[in-house]
């Protein structure tokens, strides 16, 4: 299970808006149990309970079994819930097929037929409806149009290649005119670089067309480069659910936190120690003197103080050789011994380790001018407006 009670951000617990909000799609304490080949309850999905608001582009994220899959199978109709309702359009369709849902799915395997052209793999929803042919052709050209794929109507799907044969998939989905898209690993297929390409115009096919869209992925960046929220799952419960910046800047447990960043934040253990000025957090090669903001967290905070761990990110310690005096403060850094140098350009990458124990990594990302060797020390200055402190028994973000 999670590491701590599922909370989301501006909104309620459970990821509900408000009553004044235009709700398209209303997940409502769905729970989804499998069995095993013993016979045994595997609990896929407990509890989820969001509600998505129309045009809202919603990006469930988490790493393999996590339920997020299973989550928008449910939105599909392809997998029956074990309890809770889907709503869409205010309208109970748990018991509907999927074609009786007014959604339309894009599948990680493009999911193509072979022996049709682009533009018959992208009209066949609407011929097995028997619409006229008229506006199918009408309909084909203009997806066509948005997606830049007018002048590949005649080829087949292996003519393509998988940048094409996605583009054709989106096409098929929006010739359709759903209510909802749902898209399971769409990009996972393509190289990466096409993905980047990819995820730019998938944003632009979104603002264009204004449709309401459940986007699975495993790949945090992204969640945090398509979403206008973002839902981070673990063991199928709901971690936390919000805008991407403020799950980056304001995890809710030590799961979210590592999991929503690249590269992910570091962790190391500390003991809380009470001063005349307020706490210091005290670690094995480092001692940091806490902001006011954390200090009152810690004083409304129950939990033992021997028992803490301190959140880092690698781009919130910098290399203190580059700083001016008055960009840190001496209760802010910290030595480490260099491991490995990544140079990335833009910025460098540096697996470091306690200068007294090897076996403590953790990664800090320096300025390009920062000349630093492997095998050498280093002496970090930590942004201590940053950093976050977790409850080591229940993941808690004490400073959420």
């Amino acid at each position: 299970m999670s590491e701590s009670k599922p909370t989301s951000t501006d909104e309620t617990r459970s990821g509900t808006a408000s009553a004044n909000e235009d709700i398209n799609v209303q997940i409502e304490d769905v729970t989804k149990v499998f069995q095993n080949d013993e016979g045994n309850d595997i609990v896929a999905v407990e509890d989820l309970d969001i509600d998505i608001r129309r045009g809202e582009f919603l990006v469930f994220v988490g790493p393999s079994g996590c339920g997020k899959t299973t989550s928008l199978r449910m939105v599909a109709g392809l997998e029956t819930p074990t309890e809770g309702k889907i709503r869409i359009e205010d309208e109970d369709v748990t018991g509907y097929d999927p074609r009786e849902r007014g959604i339309a799915m894009v599948f990680q395997n493009y999911a193509l037929y072979p022996h049709m052209t682009v533009a018959e793999n992208m009209s066949f929803p609407l011929r097995i409806r028997n619409y006229p042919s008229d506006e199918i052709d009408d309909r084909v050209d203009e997806a066509a149009e948005l997606l830049e794929i007018d002048d590949l109507l005649d080829r087949k799907p292996s003519q393509l290649s998988g940048g094409q044969q996605q583009r054709v998939a989106l096409g098929r989905a929006i010739v359709r005119e759903p209510s909802v898209f749902l898209m399971d690993e769409p990009l996972s297929n393509l190289d990466a670089k096409l993905r980047v390409q990819m995820r730019t115009e998938l944003n632009e096919i979104h603002q264009r067309v204004g449709k309401t869209t459940i986007y699975v992925t495993h790949d945090q960046a992204e969640a945090m480069t398509l979403g206008d929220r973002v839902a981070v799952l673990n063991d199928g419960t709901l971690q936390q659910i919000g805008p991407p910046q403020y799950l980056y800047d304001n995890p809710v447990n030590r799961f979210v936190a590592g999991f929503i960043g690249e590269p992910p934040m570091n962790f190391l253990p500390v003991s809380i120690r009470e001063t005349n000025d307020g706490y210091d957090a005290v670690g094995e090669f480092f001692e940091f003197e806490l902001p006011r903001d954390v200090v009152r967290d810690i004083d409304e905070w129950d939990g033992s103080l021997d028992h803490v761990t301190l959140g880092v990110r690698p781009e919130d310690l910098s290399n203190l050789s580059v700083l001016d005096h008055d960009e840190y403060t001496e209760n802010s850094t910290l030595d480490a011994s260099v491991k490995v140098v990544e140079p990335m350009g833009s910025d460098k990458f540096l697996t470091l380790t306690s200068p007294t124990d090897d076996t403590t990594e953790f990664s800090a990302r320096v300025s390009p001018e920062s000349t630093v060797a492997p095998g050498e020390s280093i002496s970090l200055a930590a942004n201590l407006e940053k950093i976050h402190l977790f409850d080591e028994r229940t993941g808690e973000n004490i400073t959420y």
